[in-house]
Formats: C-alpha cells, sequence, structure tokens
C-alpha cells in the first residue's frame, strides 16, 4: 500500500461505532496514509482528529415506528447512498472499512455498489444489522471476539479476530498499576449513551447507604449522569451521605477510569474494551433493550474469566449491590485478582491488528 491511496472509514452514532473509527484513523495516519471519515450530522465527534482526517457527512437515519416515519427515513438513506456514491468517486479510496451502527449504512453500501472493497468492523459479539446486511459483499469481516453471533456459514471464511480497538490513551493505562485499595475506594458509574440511566441513578446512592459505616465513610462516587439528570442524582448522593462527584460529562474519561477501584456501567462492547485493556474490575448491567442480547454476550467472556460480575437489569437493586459492594471491599485481594484478570483477557493490540488487516488485504488484492 502506497500513502497515495486512501482509506475511507465509515462510522457514526454512539461512541461504541466512534471510538474505534477514530483509533483506526489514528494509526493508519501513523503508517502514512490517507485517511478520510464519512460521517452522518455528528461528525463533529471526530474532532480528536483535529486537520489532520478530512470529515465529511451524509444523510442517514434508522427505521421508526409508523409508515411515514419508514418512508422518510428510506428517502434519508438513499439521499445518503447517492451522496456517498459522489463522494467515493471524488476520493477514489483503495478500500472503505465500515464500523457498523445505521450511519456507516449510505457509505458502504455505496462502496459496494461501485465495486470498491470493502472491510466490516463488528464490535459487539452479535453481528449488528447493518453489517449483516454488507456482510455478503465484503471482501474482510473484523470481528472483536471469537464465536461473533449473526454471521452466516458462507461468510465464516472472511472472519478475523482483530479485537475491538480502543483510543491511545486508553490503551496508556495499561501501564499504570491498580490504585491502592488502603484508603478512599472509589466508584465510577456511567449510564452508557441509552435514556434508561435511571437503575444507576436510583440504585446506586441508597446502596451505598446500605453499607456498613465504616465502609460508607471510604466511599467516593464519579458518576455521568445524561442531561437533566445530574441535579436530582447529586441530592440522591447528598441525602445518603455519599461523597459524590456528579456530571453529565467528564472529558477527562481516562484519567478517571485510572483512579477507580470498581466501574459500574452498561456493557457496551467498546466500554467492555476499554475496561479490559485498562484492567480494572466492573460490575457491569446490560441494557435489556437489545432483543439479541448483545450487552449480555459481550461481557460474558469476561465474566467467565473473573474479571467482571454481571448483573442484569431486573435484579441490579440496591440490596443486590451493596451486597456486592461489601464483599469487595472487605476483600481487597478479590478485587485485585478481577483487575488483574480483566486486563489479562484486554486487547491492546487491536488497533494494530485491524491495520493490518486493512493493509493486507489491499496487498492480496482480495
Amino acid at each position: 500500500m502506497t500513502t497515495s491511496e486512501t482509506v475511507i472509514l465509515a462510522a457514526g452514532g454512539t461512541g461504541g461505532h466512534l471510538y474505534p473509527a477514530e483509533a483506526l484513523a489514528q494509526e493508519l495516519l501513523g503508517r502514512g496514509h490517507k485517511v478520510v471519515i464519512i460521517t452522518d450530522k455528528r461528525g463533529a465527534a471526530f474532532q480528536n482528529l483535529g486537520d489532520q482526517v478530512e470529515v465529511l457527512t451524509v444523510p442517514a437515519a434508522t427505521f421508526k415506528a409508523g409508515i411515514v416515519n419508514k418512508i422518510n427515513a428510506v428517502l434519508e438513506i438513499l439521499s445518503g447512498i447517492l451522496q456517498a456514491a459522489k463522494l467515493l468517486r471524488k476520493y477514489r479510496p483503495a478500500i472503505v472499512v465500515g464500523f457498523g451502527g445505521y450511519p456507516s449504512f449510505p457509505t458502504m453500501f455505496a462502496a459496494q455498489w461501485t465495486g470498491l472493497k470493502t472491510i466490516i468492523h463488528e464490535q459487539n459479539a452479535v453481528l449488528g444489522k447493518a453489517n449483516l446486511h454488507l456482510a455478503g459483499k465484503a471482501v474482510a469481516i473484523a470481528a472483536s471476539l471469537q464465536d461473533t453471533r449473526g454471521i452466516k456459514d458462507a461468510n465464516q471464511s472472511k472472519v478475523t479476530v482483530t479485537g475491538n480497538p480502543v483510543r491511545p490513551a486508553i490503551r496508556a493505562l495499561r501501564a499504570l498499576p491498580y490504585p491502592p485499595l488502603d484508603g478512599v475506594f472509589e466508584i465510577f458509574i456511567t449510564g452508557g449513551s441509552t435514556a434508561l440511566t435511571h437503575v444507576f441513578n436510583d440504585a446506586v446512592p441508597v446502596a451505598i447507604m446500605l453499607l456498613p459505616e465504616d465502609l460508607r465513610q471510604r466511599v467516593h462516587v464519579v458518576h455521568q449522569c445524561r442531561a437533566g439528570e445530574a441535579a436530582a442524582t447529586a441530592e440522591s448522593y447528598r441525602k445518603a451521605g455519599v461523597k459524590a462527584e456528579i456530571k453529565e460529562f467528564f472529558s477527562d474519561m481516562p484519567e478517571r477510569l485510572a483512579a477507580c477501584h470498581l466501574f459500574i456501567g452498561r456493557s457496551g462492547a467498546s466500554t467492555v474494551a476499554e475496561i479490559s485493556v485498562a484492567g480494572r474490575p466492573a460490575i457491569f448491567v446490560p441494557y435489556p433493550g437489545h432483543a439479541d442480547r448483545q450487552q449480555t454476550y459481550n461481557a460474558e467472556p469476561l465474566e467467565q474469566k473473573g474479571g467482571c460480575l454481571i448483573i442484569q437489569e431486573e435484579d441490579f437493586t440496591s440490596q443486590t449491590l451493596a451486597a456486592e459492594l461489601e464483599k469487595f471491599m472487605k476483600d481487597p485481594a478479590l478485587l485485585q485478582q478481577a483487575a488483574a484478570t480483566a486486563k489479562s483477557c484486554g486487547q491492546p493490540e487491536a488497533v494494530k491488528n485491524l491495520a493490518d488487516l486493512v493493509e493486507g488485504t489491499l496487498q492480496r488484492g482480495g
């Protein structure tokens, strides 16, 4: 592959799709390649790449209930495909890499329609809808986990397990030791990108209040809430007598993760990958709205080895959480072992593996 060739990345939507694309972009730039990203209207999410990468946007849509919404979605997707096709003709990429999610679909469909080589990367343990439709014409499928569900038998020969790329700032955490457990016990909580975050806001303050006094006094919480929930959540912690820092967004997520003794949150693919690479124990509460149970499957390999605990949302009560917190705080060795296990399951070489797959595919002419 020469530096005159262009690699286009198609990604958008939530961080689970954006972060792996951002990591690959940085890796390819470091190898001397030109990278262009085609995304949806939320293209500002790639601002961390600065002016090194040209970020373009095309229309995209997902199907919602109602015939009018479905018709509008079809029109929006068709518009996105046509605009993406024009951009592909302009930039003439050597290959197009898609990261799933509906914002990637117009560009990936246009690339396959015009005969370009495509690779899809699947972050989750279950092949997503967009990638499911694109897998047949892709020349390679990069999977984050072994035995990814939903890949047809006819496409199994295309699969390479690369792992799920994480941001360089997260990879750097592997060099840091697990924080000492002889003082403040820091819990880091995020609710994910979905609207159903109230389970954390409701259960965690009460759970900590249920701890024995000596343990409760040691707890410090860092809690990321959705917009509009921060004030009420802060009040819940105040009433419970819990020391907490509440924000709608933490710009220093790697530093927060480095300082925490225990992470509590959803088990989206990128979250599980980052927790594992950083080497932090976690209590994962899978998002219950996915019919394919992808978030449960994302975390299961880590739980089976002892690096995390999965609690389904219907079981995530204050009483259940309090019992787990007390167990962890009274047995520091248990947490340290979970941290070490999580780190051993991390995939810090995932971005290198994915970049190697991109270059290898081009070199093979496949």
